[in-house]
């Protein structure tokens, strides 16, 4: 009696604790019953959008409803599915994403403190580059930009704050700057160590950030060559004259000492690329950049940490706008993480798998092109690139695992064509941005023309290239590694 007692308190005790791991869940509907939770929220992000209601609070509002109709579905018993959603927040994946956001939103808070967005428009001004040649300078700058900072939001506000007033002013055409904007935010969002599209992307697909980084290397650049030369052919406006008063407001927004702020930047990319841990890298970026600040004068403590017991966060400053920027995304993507979890336990991951499986039987090129077509299906109906990526993780790794494609490879997929399409639909989050931007910079120059997203989208061309190299990628097998027994890339498929 005395055991059977205690086996009854330890179970409570495992149960309280979260200890016991749910295993399997029924549903009414079945296995679409355990879909439920993820596909509600992929139907409120695709109507919120439509609606021009997007916002990251209202895509969490959507997932925890999701899950809470799960529950209601649920055959099993619902302290069983309350249990296996907390699994799903548990993992591994969705913690280590949400702590990488938090890190390089301060880093990337902090270099933004140094002026090196100001620094990098210095030289976009005093090189004296007009018409395309600058258009194609600004892609190159946002580019660098992004990359160093990982944020390609970041990088769509700054530029359309700061160069697209400088481009019209010497004869850039604005649809073609507008897009150069775009494109360059397009290829740090998807070569950064630190942006948040790279972090999920390996860590959904449990890859190391650094050989994510440099196994994409090559897609990026075979888009970028051909973005350049069409910038530099087409950015010219026919029309536009350059405005030397314009330009003179520009200057005077630039400063070339906020490019000493590329020293932390350069420390964390070696440091990422020669195997350290992301938080590594960027802990060591943020401590030789604060210094470097304050002794170069480039801005205050108080605007990378203050005090203001009036405010109502009472902390300010770089630091915290950092963490307080990821806050609402970091929740979403545990949510996320734990629908996608509940798909797991309902068995529709492997309905969904058994079904692709019998149209790709053998074929690794039909499985790369099914998980080509199911991350741009998400990232055409969810405006939010990084939640889109996350709707789409477990099926990627679903399929990849399933035919022993390398993770390198499978996050790859993901990142490129999400990172490309976030940034070309009209009705994408940051080409929304950059819209409104603009159309608050017109305030400041009367003169500005205001490009509209349906212009615009045709000519992201990094975008553009990106998908379509990932597409040529899959069909012909470029790049393709398999996993090996240790997890190493090999280039014959292991078998089974």
């Amino acid at each position: 009696m005395g055991k059977g007692i205690e086996m009854a308190d330890k179970e409570a005790l495992d149960r309280a604790t979260g200890s016991t791991e749910v295993k399997q869940l029924d549903f009414r509907l079945g296995a679409f019953g355990a879909a439920v939770p993820l596909l509600f929220f992929v139907i409120w992000a695709i109507t919120t959008s439509v609606l021009q209601l997007s916002s990251e609070i209202g895509l969490v509002l959507g997932a925890v409803i999701g899950l809470t109709l799960g529950l209601l579905l649920s055959k099993s018993k619902w302290e069983d599915y309350a249990q296996g959603m907390f699994d799903g927040l548990a993992q591994p994946i969705g913690v280590i994403a949400m702590v990488a956001w938090f890190y390089a939103g301060m880093f990337a808070q902090i270099l933004q403190v140094g002026g090196l967005v100001e620094g990098l428009v210095w030289i976009g001004a005093v090189t004296g580059l007009t018409g395309g040649l600058f258009v194609a300078l600004t892609f190159l700058l946002a580019a660098t930009f992004s990359t160093a900072v990982g944020t390609g939001y970041g990088t769509t506000v700054a530029f359309c704050t700061l160069m697209y007033p400088a481009g019209i002013a010497v004869e850039a055409d604005p649809v073609m700057l507008f897009a150069a904007i775009l494109a360059g935010a397009v290829f740090g969002d998807n070569l950064a160590p630190v942006s948040d599209t790279t972090i999920v992307s390996a860590t959904t697909q449990e890859a190391d950030v650094p050989g994510v980084v440099r196994s994409r290397f090559k897609y990026a650049i075979g888009a970028a060559i051909p973005t350049v030369i069409l910038f530099a052919l087409f950015g010219g406006g026919e029309n536009a004259t350059a405005d030397p008063a314009a330009m003179g407001a520009m200057m005077d927004q630039t400063n070339p000492s906020g490019l000493l702020m590329l020293i932390p930047f350069a420390l964390v990319l070696i440091l990422a690329l020669s195997g350290q841990h992301l938080i590594t890298s960027l802990t060591w970026g943020i401590i030789l950049a604060i210094p470097l600040i304050w002794i170069l004068k480039l801005g205050t403590i108080g605007q990378i940490i203050s005090f203001n017991p009036e405010s109502d966060n009472v902390v300010e400053g770089a630091l915290i706008e950092g963490i307080s920027g990821y806050v609402n995304m970091a929740i979403l993507i545990l949510l996320i993480v734990a629908a996608a979890h509940l798909l797991k336990l309902g068995g529709t991951m492997q309905v969904i798998t058994k079904g692709l499986v019998k149209w790709i039987g053998k074929s690794v090129r039909k499985a790369e092109l099914s998980m080509w077509g199911i991350v741009a299906m998400m990232n055409s109906a969810i405006t939010i690139n990084t939640a889109a990526e996350i709707a789409a993780a477990p099926f990627v790794k679903e399929l990849g695992e399933k035919y022993r494609i390398h993770r390198y490879r499978r996050a790859n997929m993901l990142d490129a064509v999400t990172s490309a399409l976030g940034y070309i639909f009209p009705w994408g989050a940051p080409v929304l941005l950059g819209w409104t931007t603009i159309q608050t910079m017109q305030e400041k120059y009367e003169w500005l023309p205001i490009v509209s997203p349906t212009e615009v989208f045709p000519f992201v061309f990094q975008g553009w290239f990106l998908v379509i190299v990932m597409l040529i990628a899959a069909l012909t097998g470029w790049g393709l590694r398999y996993e090996g027994k240790n997890g190493e890339e090999v280039k014959e498929r292991p078998s089974e």
